[in-house]
C-alpha cells in the first residue's frame, strides 16, 4: 500500500494537508522560487516541522515529490495522518470496484432471467446495495490498520526483484491463492456455526438467488473476517508489492464473478460461480473462495449440477422448481423460520426491478 498511499500524497493528499495544515508564508515562498533539495530542507527542518525529506518514509519513491508535500506541518509520515489517507483510499477503492464492476458485470454478464426466480427477493437489488453501503465504512475502518502496518515497514513485501529471485516472483501467486483459500475456507464454514451465522453470516444468506451486487452486501464483521487472509500473507510470506496490489484488485474482481450467476466453466478445481451458487441455495457446502480443494478436503464439497450448464435446463420450471424444494427445507433447518418476502413471480416488481 505504499504505493497507493505515495501516489495518492503526491496528486492529491499533498495538496490537501498543505491547504489545511500549512507551514509559515515565509517557508512557502522560499520554496516556491528554489527547487527543494535535502540540504534546503534538512537546514529547514531544524527550526521548522517541514512535511517530507525525500529520504524518508520510503525505502524507494514511486512518484515524485511535488513542492505541496514540502508545504504541510503535518509530515507524511505522522501516523494518524497515514491512517486518515488509507482510511479514504480504501473507501473510495472499494466504492469504486463495487459500483463499476458490480455494475459492469449485471449489464453484461449477469443473467436477467434469474430475476424471476422464486426466491429472488422483492427489491432485492436496492436491498443488497443499501446493505454494501452500510457496511463499507466500517469494513475500511477494520482494514485500514493492516495496510497502516504495511505502509510502517512491519510486512515482509518487497520492492527489489533480485530480492527472492524470478522463481518466487511466479511462486509467490499460487501461494497466495492456496495460503487465503485455505484461510477463507476455515472461517466462512466457522461463520455457519450457529451462533456466528445468527449474528454476523446471515445477512449475506439472505440473498438466495444473489445479482453481483451481492458481493459487499454482507455484515461488516462478516465481510472483514472473510478478508482477514489477504491481510495475514504479507506478514507471513514474502510477496512483491506490485503482485500484491494486483491480487488484491483481482480477488475483489472474483468476489464479484463468483455471484453473477453465469456458469462459464464447470472446472472440478475452480470454485466458480456454479459453486457459490450453490452455496447461497443450500448454505452448507462450497465454502472455498478460489478452488474446490479445501471443500473436497474437508467434505462439504457439492458438484454443480449438469442441467446448471445447459441453457436449455438451468433456468426451466422444473429446475427452479427442485432448488425451491431444497432451499425451503434447508433455511427451516438452518433458521427455524424464514423472513424473507419473495418476488413470487409479481410481473409488475420483476419489470420494475429490471
Amino acid at each position: 500500500m505504499d504505493i497507493v498511499l505515495e501516489t495518492a500524497d503526491a496528486f492529491f493528499f499533498d495538496h490537501v494537508y498543505a491547504k489545511l495544515f500549512p507551514v509559515p508564508q515565509a517557508v512557502t515562498s522560499l520554496l516556491e522560487v528554489a527547487q527543494p533539495s535535502n540540504e534546503l530542507l534538512l537546514s529547514l527542518s531544524k527550526n521548522l516541522s517541514l512535511s517530507y525529506i525525500p529520504s524518508e518514509p520510503y525505502e524507494y519513491t514511486f512518484v515524485s515529490a511535488p513542492t505541496a508535500a514540502y508545504l504541510s506541518t503535518i509530515p507524511r509520515t505522522n501516523i494518524v495522518r497515514q491512517f486518515l489517507s488509507l482510511f479514504f483510499i480504501t473507501y473510495a477503492f472499494a466504492l469504486f470496484m463495487y459500483f463499476v464492476f458490480s455494475g459492469m458485470s449485471y449489464v453484461f454478464v449477469y443473467d436477467k432471467r434469474n430475476l424471476d426466480h422464486p426466491k429472488y427477493l422483492k427489491n432485492q437489488m436496492r436491498m443488497e446495495i443499501q446493505q454494501a453501503l452500510a457496511s463499507m465504512p466500517a469494513m475500511a475502518l477494520l482494514t485500514v490498520p493492516w495496510f497502516l502496518a504495511e505502509v510502517r515497514g512491519h510486512s515482509v513485501m518487497y520492492w527489489d526483484l533480485n530480492e527472492y529471485g524470478m522463481a518466487y516472483l511466479f511462486l509467490q501467486c499460487p501461494l497466495f491463492i492456496l495460503f487465503t483459500d485455505l484461510g477463507i475456507y476455515l472461517i466462512h464454514r466457522g461463520l455457519h456455526h450457529p451462533i456466528l451465522y445468527k449474528r454476523l453470516h446471515k445477512p449475506h444468506h439472505k440473498w438466495i438467488v444473489p445479482t453481483p451486487f451481492a458481493s459487499l452486501a454482507c455484515h461488516p464483521l462478516d465481510g472483514y473476517a472473510q478478508s482477514l487472509p489477504y491481510h495475514i500473507f504479507p506478514f507471513v510470506f514474502p510477496i512483491h508489492k506490485v503482485s500484491y496490489l494486483l491480487l488484491f484488485v483481482n480477488i475483489n474482481i472474483w468476489a464479484i464473478l463468483i455471484h453473477d450467476g453465469e456458469y462459464l466453466t464447470n472446472n472440478p478445481v475452480i470454485n466458480g460461480s456454479a459453486c457459490h451458487t450453490l452455496h447461497h441455495l443450500y448454505f452448507n457446502y462450497n465454502y472455498g473462495q478460489f478452488t474446490t480443494l479445501w471443500d473436497r478436503i474437508g467434505g462439504s464439497y457439492r458438484t454443480p449440477e449438469k442441467s446448471l450448464f445447459d441453457e436449455k435446463t438451468k433456468m426451466s420450471a422444473a429446475t427452479w422448481k427442485q432448488q425451491a424444494s431444497e432451499v425451503e427445507r434447508i433455511v427451516k433447518e438452518v433458521e427455524n423460520e424464514d423472513d424473507r418476502q419473495y418476488l413470487k413471480g409479481d410481473a409488475t416488481e420483476t419489470k420494475k426491478e429490471k
